[in-house]
């Protein structure tokens, strides 16, 4: 492939540029995102003696687990996960996401075996950090302007690295020993970059479903697209129930569940105000098609609505195939292959920094010229535009650098000028 070779120092100029200011925090993510794989078995060995528990003699009801649950719980219990095994506690779920809670109930003593508070964990405080810089929502768009720049990093580097005198064995797959420290970290930098865009780009794709901007501007398609959850999916509610008409126990309600036979993690949410019903949920990312949500009402036990997968629309399908793929959640090798990915960026990134400290000379930021004849085509300015409007963070910044690049000039004119 021929290249404009004006056109190439440019791009490279703004890779180097992004790069330099955004390959810390990078190093900082990959770092922190390897170390969130490792939650479970982290957190396996400390919650044990909170989740498991000896099986001795009869256990006690579920309502009155139920029961003693609400009595202790921090925040009131909305669900419960349904044991797979006699040595499991009851584990009683309070509020989504990271306000989630567990309390776990001693089904054979009747007691509390302790209470889970993620906030309080260290795996939370790495979690924080990946994707807020412990900053708060200030943190969390600059993780998403890094992530941003990172898909132009990716793009760019893609163009400035793409061979045009055929492939060769040495520089475009591995890295060139016999020419300098330099230019072999300079390969490793390009090469892992280039056998490795596909994969970082998925992973950024599952990554910016969490953002601020960028999040709330897909739930907003998703949203006009009708191609979320179903409205039912989470909120349904049953309108001719009779005037104090009892709810079904918690234990009936725990047979009707276990003869779904649905697999995975299974949930029993717990009806909410007068009018609303139990659902049975369950989470299976082993085969996300066989998740369902069934709701039934609470007062006679019957099955009111049931919701398959192929219900959810195809945009946030695909966002949470792409969320539980960033967080290895597909299986070992799926786990295995984002430590890899962790492992390989973090020395990616590294060896960039030192290709650049060997680099740089004294008193010069080593920023490549671009000749000042050089005018990006309207194809270029095409797709900068495009991306500007996918990645909004990305797109104000660019805004951002024209106007401080249009003052630099005018200050740089008037000098001149005064001179």
């Amino acid at each position: 492939m021929k290249k404009n070779t004006k056109l190439n120092k440019w791009l490279w100029k703004w890779h180097f540029i992004a790069g330099l200011i955004s390959l810390p925090f990078i190093l900082l993510l990959s770092v922190t995102g390897v170390i969130y794989l490792f939650k479970a078995q982290y957190e396996a060995p400390i919650y044990k003696p909170v989740k498991e528990v000896a099986a001795q003699g009869k256990a006690i009801s579920y309502q009155k687990q139920w029961e003693i649950a609400k009595e202790n719980a921090v925040k009131k219990p909305n669900g419960m996960i349904l044991s797979s095994e006699e040595t499991q506690a009851t584990e009683f779920t309070s509020g989504m996401f990271g306000h989630a809670s567990s309390l776990f109930v001693n089904p054979y003593k009747g007691d509390v075996s302790g209470e889970i508070l993620p906030q309080k964990s260290f795996m939370y405080k790495v979690r924080k950090l990946h994707g807020e810089l412990l900053m708060g929502k200030y943190g969390t768009k600059v993780v998403e302007l890094i992530a941003c720049w990172m898909v132009v990093l990716i793009l760019t580097g893609l163009f400035i690295w793409w061979p045009e005198r055929g492939w060769k064995i040495k520089g475009y797959f591995i890295p060139r020993t016999n020419l300098g420290k330099r230019t072999f970290f300079r390969d490793t930098h390009a090469i892992t970059g280039f056998w490795m865009s596909i994969l970082f780009l998925i992973i950024l794709a599952g990554g910016l479903p969490w953002t601020d901007i960028w999040g709330a501007g897909f739930k907003w398609v998703q949203e006009q697209t009708n191609t979320g959850y179903p409205s039912t999916w989470n909120k349904f509610s049953v309108n001719n129930n009779p005037e104090n008409a009892p709810i079904i126990s918690l234990d009936e309600m725990v047979v009707k569940a276990k003869l779904l036979n649905l697999p995975g993690e299974v949930k029993i949410s717990f009806p909410k105000g007068k009018n609303g019903v139990y659902s049975v949920s369950n989470t299976y990312y082993a085969n996300q098609n066989d998740q369902k949500m069934i709701h039934f009402n609470p007062h006679t036990g019957a099955q009111v609505l049931q919701h398959n997968w192929e219900d959810v629309g195809i945009l946030m399908r695909g966002r949470m195939w792409l969320m539980a793929f960033h967080q290895g959640q597909f299986g070992k090798w799926n786990w295995i292959l984002m430590i890899f990915a962790g492992a390989v960026l973090f020395l990616m990134s590294l060896s960039a920094l030192i290709s650049y400290a060997l680099r740089k000379r004294k008193g010069d930021w080593g920023i490549p010229k671009v000749p000042a004849s050089f005018k990006a085509s309207y194809g270029v300015v095409i797709l900068v535009g495009i991306l500007c409007i996918l990645l909004p963070l990305f797109g104000l910044s660019v805004i951002l650098i024209c106007i401080f690049a249009l003052i630099g000039s005018f200050n740089k004119k008037k000098l001149q000028t005064q001179l």
